[in-house]
């Protein structure tokens, strides 16, 4: 074990290096106790767009690049607010999601599908009328949620149960549940394999389900990782990003290996990913505001860099045509704002 001096040398010499915006090519990025400002990361603010509400507790994204509109889950009031990017307002605003986390688009059917944790059902929105048409039954704390087009049917993180919970969005009722031995983290779809994955948040796994049949097929044990929230899937390069909250890591997880190649040091908790892919960029956002940008080279990923954008700066959406990256940030000068920055190439 590495002593109290050491420990201090060598945050006191990452910070300098940060300070001096050298690009690192090691595994990890060292934690300092005072992070690197906004302008180290490689963004530029655009705009702040208000929100409607209180300055409270804002959560996940759903992003619908052809229609020109962001959803943001705005937790602390129960509502989900759908933005125009065109014209930079607030098209709408839909009310009674209370505790609203995951929100994610079934772009093909016009829904959009809110986790209420606050009655632990999903809320279906239809996304031309803003109306809520249905209410799915889940199970205790439903977060993150996963679209399968293929089969029409979506896949429910339950935070504090054991269970993510199957919806057939033909008939918009519960087609069941899977039974997934820990509390679900973050859960996507893979439309390269065909698969839904799942992080085992208390029990360091990721997990596969398969959506024809609804069983699991996979489980990959995560070592050093301590509540493997995020997820983000890079299908084509057969990759999975895992931000572990407990311990401030981000894991690179090779699917096809199984096994893990890369670790770094993120800010503290970090929380939701969001990945360019034409740029090839992954940006990271935590809870304690720091957000992380790495590059993707070569089947892994370089720190490009590391700094505070802002308290509570825990989520973040690209925009896969323009570049551009949305920041819901909760108090901005006592409001909610979402912040709209462009990528520096």
């Amino acid at each position: 074990m590495e002593s109290a001096t050491s420990n201090r040398i060598a945050r006191a010499a990452t910070s300098v290096r940060l300070a001096a915006g050298v690009m690192l090519l090691a595994t990890s990025v060292a934690a300092c106790s005072t992070p690197a400002p906004a302008s180290a990361l490689p963004l530029t603010q655009v705009q702040d767009i208000p929100l409607p509400g209180a300055a409270s507790r804002l959560d996940y994204q759903a992003l619908d690049a052809g229609a020109k509109r962001i959803y943001i889950a705005h937790l602390g009031d129960g509502t989900v607010h759908a933005v125009d990017l065109g014209t930079g307002t607030v098209a709408g605003t839909v009310p009674g999601v209370p505790s609203v986390h995951g929100v994610t688009l079934a772009p093909d059917r016009h829904l959009l599908l809110a986790a209420a944790s606050g009655t632990n059902d999903v809320a279906i929105i239809n996304t031309g009328t803003l109306a809520v048409t249905g209410r799915v039954p889940a199970g205790n704390t439903p977060d993150g949620i996963a679209y399968d087009p293929v089969h029409g049917k979506a896949y429910v993180s339950n935070e504090h149960d054991h269970a993510e919970t199957v919806i057939d969005l033909v008939t918009g009722r519960a087609k069941g549940s899977i039974e997934i031995g820990g509390e679900a983290g973050n859960t996507v779809f893979d439309p390269v394999s065909g698969t839904i994955l799942v992080n085992v948040q208390n029990r360091g796994e990721l997990l596969s389900i398969d959506p024809s049949t609804d069983t699991v097929i996979t489980r990959i044990p995560l070592s050093d990782c301590g509540s493997n929230h995020g997820l983000y899937v890079d299908g084509a390069n057969k990759l999975a990003f895992i931000a572990c909250e407990d311990n401030a890591k981000l894991l690179v997880l090779d699917l096809q290996s199984k096994q893990v190649t890369a670790r770094f040091d993120t800010g503290a908790a970090p929380d939701v990913l969001a990945f360019d892919e034409g740029l090839h960029r992954l940006y990271v956002a935590s809870e304690s505001g720091v957000v992380t940008v790495f590059d993707e080279q070569d089947r892994g990923l370089v720190l490009k860099a590391s700094g505070k954008l802002a308290e509570n700066a825990h989520t973040v959406a690209v925009d896969q045509g323009t570049h551009r990256v949305y920041f819901p940030l909760q108090d901005v000068n006592g409001h909610a704002v979402l912040r709209v920055m462009d990528p520096v190439r």
